[in-house]
């Protein structure tokens, strides 16, 4: 493996200087303030903390954190053991460090977990108390290159598909319930009860968490929330087994998260790496991750909350990052009605995600995505789409289990509001692929096509080639595609201003461009379309002038 990241890298060497259309905005990186503690160190075993696997120690590590912040701020050490403890609660100018050979374990005693009032999929929602949590708070970390455990196992529900037949016949010896088609194991009553529930969890007006009760158990908690927070560190820790998405900032400013490893097992259902949530200034390096859903994710709520906060994630650095297993290596949706502006991507490897970068909305979100710029990133071995922008997200995985049939969605024309999403301004360069299901797939809606997206220098060897639908105002310079199935090379669907500038293929093709529908203003230049045994094919209504070689 690391020889074929080798040659992905090497192939970057040779790509021309000339990367990006707009390369100057990678000059206006944004400017993130750190962090800064006093050196006085807080010992967890002073507040009477026991490194046993048996004693509960929340009250020690609480007790610790609060005297560190009560005398101005330091460092809060968890020495080498296994530390068992209920939710632990940030405070202002605390460093949090976990040494090297120390386990933070979180108990699965959920009655440790009282439920609040918080946030889920970019709505107001009651949840139980994460096991690291922080509100308003400023100059807070978390350190070391310890491991921090969500004890995700006891809370998470597991699909039957997801699972060997030993580990499903395990699981179900292990308790719990069974959905009634049999396919889903839950934990508790409570919880395949609130999985019953439509929307199970969300804030409604009148109520209080109290009344969320019956369903306690379902409502998952985030490993890491940290809310409104200002100036904050995640360095070298281990985030692993999280109940649901691992870490979570929401509404924070200046965070820096360096050198982190998330890791869950694949089949955690919503087991994230790192959703970031109307951030702004965000620096994410050197991390890796390995995880049940999105690897790095960009959100900002959802629907009509999420406009109503209107905060859109912003000035976000992402470089020299791992992901290998997630549903997507770097994402951005589907709750992101407060919009994104401003990401920097580059210099990473996806490794076995399911669709390498991933681009996902659908209607009613309303937001603006616009000003992405993504570079110097290599792929190998993903299940889906190389790239991918889709504003019919279904809610699924991205790649269906064997036996599962999904219909394509029906596409019918509905008025622009402000519930409509707009994808726009993305600049994708110097990408190498190797292996896909699909090189590239873009999805707009009739009334809303997804547009101004400038892709060049890249080569993606998938099973099939470029698929376009609904889009407007997309441009392909130097771009090479190395695909099984060459019937067609590329698709052309619904779409206008489609740019083609040295696209390379398979020689012997059996068919380069396909366009049906209301299609239009198709550029091809610098191709050779000799390769092909069928250059241009027509149906739906397309017109044979929609497209132009020169």
């Amino acid at each position: 493996m690391k020889r074929s990241i080798l040659l992905l890298s090497i192939v970057f060497m040779c790509f021309s200087k000339e990367v990006f259309s707009q390369s100057y905005s990678w000059n206006k990186l944004p400017q993130i303030q750190k962090t800064s503690f006093k050196t006085d160190t807080f010992n967890i075993l002073k507040y009477g903390a026991k490194a046993d696997g048996i004693t509960l120690n929340t009250k020690s590590i609480n007790d610790a954190i609060t005297a560190c912040s009560n005398k101005g701020g330091g460092v809060v050490l968890v020495p080498g053991g296994m530390w068992i403890t209920g939710p632990v609660e940030m405070k202002s100018n605390v460093n949090l460090h976990i040494n090297r050979d120390a386990v933070l374990q979180f108990t699965d005693d959920f009655k440790q977990y009282k439920l609040v009032e918080g946030n889920w999929e970019g709505r107001p929602a009651v949840r139980n108390q994460s096991p690291i949590s922080g509100t308003n708070l400023t100059n807070i970390a978390i350190t070391g290159t310890g491991i921090i455990d969500g004890n995700g196992d006891a809370w998470r529900m597991v699909k039957k598909d997801k699972l060997t037949e030993t580990q499903w016949k395990n699981k179900v010896a292990s308790g719990g319930l069974l959905s009634d088609d049999k396919k889903t194991w839950y934990p508790s009553e409570q919880s395949l009860k609130g999985s019953k529930i439509e929307n199970a969890g969300v804030l409604l007006p009148g109520k209080t968490a109290a009344d969320y009760a019956d369903i306690k158990d379902f409502l998952r908690p985030n490993l890491l929330v940290l809310t409104n927070c200002k100036r904050v560190l995640l360095e070298g820790v281990t985030f692993q087994n999280s109940p649901a998405w691992c870490l979570h900032p929401l509404l924070c400013e200046d965070l820096t998260v360096r050198n982190v490893y998330a890791k869950n097992p694949w089949y955690a259902q919503n087991g994230d790496g790192i959703d970031v949530e109307s951030c702004k200034n965000v620096l994410l390096e050197g991390s890796t991750f390995d995880v049940g859903d999105d690897g790095i994710c960009i959100k900002s709520g959802r629907d009509a909350d999420g406009r109503k906060r209107g905060k859109p994630t912003e000035n976000m650095i992402v470089k020299n990052c791992i992901v290998y297993h997630a549903h997507g290596g770097f994402v951005i949706g589907s709750e992101m009605s407060g919009g994104a502006r401003n990401l920097f991507v580059s210099n990473c490897s996806f490794i076995g995600t399911d669709v390498g970068l991933r681009f996902k909305t659908n209607r009613g979100r309303g937001g603006i995505v616009e000003k992405i710029f993504v570079k110097d990133i290599a792929m190998k071995d993903i299940g889906g789409e190389a790239i991918l922008f889709d504003m019919y997200y279904m809610a699924k995985d991205p790649v269906p289990l064997a036996g599962e049939n999904r219909e394509a969605p029906k596409v019918v024309l509905l008025p622009v509001t402000e519930e409509t999403p707009i994808f726009r301004d993305f600049h994708i360069s110097n990408i190498v692929c190797n292996g896909a299901s699909k090189a590239v797939f873009i999805r707009g809606l009739p009334e809303m096509k997804i547009s101004d997206i400038y892709m060049d220098n890249m080569v993606l060897t998938a099973k099939k080639g470029i698929d376009l639908q609904e889009a407007k105002n997309i441009n392909f310079k130097n771009v090479r595609v190395i695909v099984a199935d060459t019937n067609p090379v590329v698709n052309i669907q619904n779409s206008s201003l489609i740019s083609l500038d040295n696209l390379q293929y398979n020689s012997n093709a059996d068919l380069l461009f396909n366009v049906n529908g209301q299609s239009s203003g198709i550029k091809v230049t610098n191709t050779d379309a000799s390769k092909a045994k069928t250059k241009t094919a027509f149906s739906a209504g397309a017109d044979s002038k929609a497209l132009v070689m020169k």
